[in-house]
């Protein structure tokens, strides 16, 4: 998730200089992983530095702070030193405050960490003498990888039964206060590096230190090595005093003393001037209660009338969904004009997955990697059951939630898979999102909704950019052909076209113009969508509508069956939302908020639609799918309240304007 990387130099072989370039370029490569927060820890003879701030990669670099770190390496002293590297995306622990932020520090241990501890408030349970002082996850993993240290007089022991009993991703670089070695070790395969004499380079992907040889000018130094790779399920240690490493697995039962050189380091953290501010604006104990109140009357009010609505007799579409007719049985149009989906067979998906193998250790090809329920089966689908090697791919604007990412953390850490996640500028992602519900909330219009989900189309351009980053063909899409929403073009004007499943994204050159003109007059009407976030939106259109989507869907060669992807995913101890029993849309921040307009403005959502096609396609009856969509229907509060603590806007209010806003029904 996050981007890590580190340099680490034997005698004489590289010059501050070169040191100063490489981690700057490793620092702009790693912050496509997250922009939240940076920093940096650099070792050399007895001392430790710590510098980090909540600001990005390419901010912290610019900082004189930064610059004076290169300026105090000694060279005279002829030693081996080396530099971690963190770019941050905050999950665990706010980024406002130092400690959470990486490297962290804990016991001696100096660590930067990709992924997320899933299981850290049971480990911390587990071991009450441990003293847990911050948020962050990373903190656990140092704090009984010290335990066991003391307790078996080995590191990879030590290391090895850390990993036994922790879960989620775990891919992490430590130096030691009082170990001359520097430790590597991951869970996913999410850590690549080049050696070549006495210079050691990591970082998160293979592509960043495929640019740094290209940029850099070491390629000619380091020509006679490739870029290695350290598998899932291995540790690397790198010796300080003799510029030697080892890999070792992490899954052996090792036994005695290790044989490594002690050295006593002193740590010191240089101050930052000033520290990034925290996204979460969180509403206070009075206005909680007063929203949940009229949340609860709202959600009464709303399903008293939804109760009323005519349906269609064979699936449970409303009289309020656009274009919807129904015939003299009762029947709508688009039960009429539903085919049934026809699979092509696990037989034909295996041989055309086999036209993608490679031999050579290589990935092999690409899984879309929402972190929802989907998305998780079909990486399980892809390695566990075609045998392939995947590279899991996320794009992260800012509305995955924690439980999302907790999610793609157990996932690709039990399947040993790497997981390269983008991250936008989150922080303006969420600034664009608020400034578009402001706008919306000036003239609430149910065709103008998706502008909140605008910022999550570059999607499919970083996809299409990491094949040609990866050189990989294969891109397989985890989406059910369930989930089709015609309804939100619909309310644009636009009628449903593709009864055979088809997206967003295959609606036709009249149809992408009448939408483009549907918004181009919602902004004439509504001059607060022109706004900073409109070249934002621009892109999201242009990557949706036009960009190329020569994906393979997986679901249209393996059927798409809800209790088997459930069952599934239990056994990865797959994580649900405490306020709804169901395992779809739990991990995507909007969702609660946008399905709450649609429920009060149009008296359904996509739950209805999700759960008619289940009709159409006989999983389940008419009588499940009301009993399913009613349960659905209820508003998430606490997923309502996270989705406007974190853009900072008003709850209340915000239901004030749905609450009076002019309806579909009556």
């Amino acid at each position: 998730m996050c981007g890590i990387f580190g340099v680490i130099s034997g005698k004489k072989v590289l010059n501050p200089s070169d040191f100063h370039s490489i981690v700057d370029n490793l620092f702009l490569l790693s912050q496509s992983r997250g922009k939240d927060a940076s920093g940096l820890a650099v070792l050399q003879g007895n001392l430790i530095q710590i510098f980090k701030n909540a600001t990005s990669a390419s901010s912290l670099i610019t900082t004189k702070e930064y610059s004076e770190i290169f300026q105090k390496i000694d060279l005279s002293k002829n030693e081996t030193f080396g530099i971690i590297g963190h770019a941050r995306m905050v999950t665990n622990g706010s980024m406002a405050k130092s400690e959470n932020n990486q490297p962290v520090i804990k016991d001696g241990l100096v660590a930067i960490h990709n992924g997320i501890v899933v299981n850290d408030v049971k480990l911390w349970e587990k071991y009450p003498l441990l003293k847990r002082e911050y948020e962050v996850d990373t903190e656990v993993f140092l704090s009984i990888l010290r335990f066991f240290l003391k307790k078996y007089k080995s590191l990879e022991v030590a290391v090895c039964e850390v990993y036994k009993i922790i879960k989620g991703a775990v891919s992490v670089a430590v130096f030691f206060e009082d170990l001359d070695c520097i430790l590597l070790s991951t869970n996913t395969g999410s850590l690549y590096y080049i050696q070549n004499d006495d210079v050691f380079i990591f970082a998160s992907e293979y592509y960043f230190l495929q640019k740094l040889l290209e940029d850099s000018g070491l390629k000619t130094r380091l020509q006679k090595r490739d870029i290695s790779q350290l598998k899932s399920g291995n540790g690397l240690l790198f010796d300080i005093s003799n510029g030697k490493f080892h890999i070792f697995s992490l899954s052996k039962n090792y036994r005695g003393k290790q044989s490594l050189s002690k050295r006593k380091r002193k740590i010191i953290t240089i101050e930052s001037k000033k520290m990034g501010e925290d996204f979460m604006i969180l509403e206070d104990k009075k206005k909680e209660s007063e929203s949940k109140k009229l949340l609860e009357s709202l959600y009464k009010q709303t399903s008293e009338a939804v109760m009323l609505l005519n349906r269609c007799s064979k699936c449970i579409l409303p009289q309020t969904m656009p274009f919807i007719t129904f015939d003299k049985d009762g029947i709508c149009n688009y039960c009429k004009m539903y085919e049934p989906i026809k699979t092509q067979g696990k037989q034909s998906l295996e041989e055309l997955v086999d036209k993608y193998r490679r031999k050579d250790g290589r990935p092999d090809c690409i899984v879309t990697f929402s972190g929802g329920r989907d998305s998780s089966y079909g990486l399980h689908y892809m390695k566990n059951i075609l045998k392939m090697n995947p590279v899991a791919y996320s794009y992260d604007w800012g509305m995955l939630t924690d439980l999302g990412r907790r999610n793609q953390s157990r996932m690709t850490a039990e399947l040993g898979v790497e997981h390269i996640l983008i991250a936008a500028d989150i922080k303006q992602k969420r600034e664009n999102i608020r400034k578009n519900v402001e706008a919306w909330l000036k003239s609430p219009d149910l065709g103008t909704v998706p502008l909140f989900m605008a910022g999550d189309k570059q999607y499919f351009y970083y996809a299409n950019m990491l094949r040609k980053q990866m050189d990989v063909d294969l891109v397989m899409l985890c989406e059910s052909p369930l989930e089709k929403t015609d309804f939100k073009s619909g309310f644009c004007g636009i009628k449903p076209t593709h009864p055979k499943g088809g997206k967003y994204y295959a609606l036709s050159i009249q149809n992408k113009l009448q939408m483009m003109f549907y918004y181009a007059s919602q902004y004439v009407r509504n001059p607060a969508y022109i706004n900073s976030s409109l070249f934002d939106t621009i892109q999201a259109f242009f990557s949706y509508y036009f960009i190329p989507h020569d994906y393979v869907s997986l679901y249209k060669y393996i059927r798409w069956n809800e209790n088997t992807v459930d069952l599934t995913l239990e056994k990865y101890d797959w994580e649900c939302d405490e306020e709804i029993d169901t395992t779809w849309r739990i991990g995507d921040g909007t969702a609660a908020f946008y399905n709450l307009i649609y429920y009060v403005l149009a008296g359904f959502t996509e739950n209805d639609t999700f759960r008619s096609n289940q009709i159409r396609e006989g999983d389940i009856s008419r009588k499940t799918a009301l009993y399913i969509a009613k349960r659905d229907n209820f508003p998430r509060f606490y997923s309502l309240q996270w989705y406007f603590d974190t853009i900072g806007l008003d709850l209340l209010n915000t239901l004030k304007v749905i609450n009076t806003a002019n309806k579909r029904f009556s």
